[in-house]
């Protein structure tokens, strides 16, 4: 088949973004949500029905459904609304999501304690935006010295090191304790973290062989991405 063909498909979907349904935002799996690209109105004519859709979603809890054709294929999309703008999110369909339950660990013993020592992670670690140093990308200033020392005929910056993975989790709680001290000490906040220690328990540790799985990351440059 030719590129014409395949445009010319006799898809509903294929020069128009349908929508088919609205449902609540909550119900989405953040899994399905993929790129957003940002909509715009084509011409006057296409203002004011634009304009009344994202004025309508801004009043309401959910979002559209929408199908539009994409790279030869109908795909499935999100509406939402980002400021004066429409976004949509491309979709995966279900059957393109793999299940979790054959990577899911086997029967694990947790307390109460470590829970509540997890939980207390998760308060110092809470923030109101993704704004402050943590959420910095430092790629664009590694490379930019990795520019200059080029430019200027210098040894390239040394890479960090990579900390060395742990062969065994001796004991939670004293590495959960350790954590929240140091998301603590991030926010300039003193004391120690209020933890319980858990009562010593005889075990026999068995050795296991794990299967290493590689993951592959795929990146998309869009067009017009949001």
């Amino acid at each position: 088949m030719t590129d014409e063909e395949l445009r010319e498909m006799p898809l509903p979907t294929a020069k128009a973004i349908e929508i088919a349904a609205f449902i609540p935002a909550a119900s989405i799996d953040p899994l399905q949500v993929g790129d957003g690209y940002y909509l715009q109105a084509d011409g006057p004519v296409a203002a004011k029905p634009y304009t009344l859709l994202r004025m309508a979603l801004e009043r309401s809890t959910k979002v559209a459904i929408a199908k539009y054709a994409w790279s030869g294929r109908e795909r499935l999309g999100l509406l939402r609304v980002r400021d004066d703008a429409i976004v949509l999110h491309a979709m995966r369909w279900p059957d393109e999501i793999r299940s979790p339950q054959e990577l899911a660990p086997g029967a694990v013993e947790v307390s109460e304690d470590e829970i509540e020592g997890a939980q207390a992670l998760i308060d110092d670690m809470t923030r109101d935006s993704l704004e402050g140093s943590e959420f910095v990308d430092h790629y664009t200033d590694a490379l930019a010295e990795v520019i200059k020392a080029k430019r200027e005929g210098h040894a390239l910056p040394p890479a960090p090191e990579a900390a060395a993975p742990a062969g065994q989790v001796v004991d939670l709680m004293s590495a959960l304790e350790a954590s929240v001290q140091k998301a603590r000490a991030s926010r300039g906040e003193d004391g120690d973290a209020d933890l319980h220690e858990l009562p010593a328990k005889k075990t026999t540790a068995k050795k296991a062989t794990a299967k290493k799985s590689t993951v592959k990351k795929a990146t998309a440059k869009p067009k017009r991405s949001a």
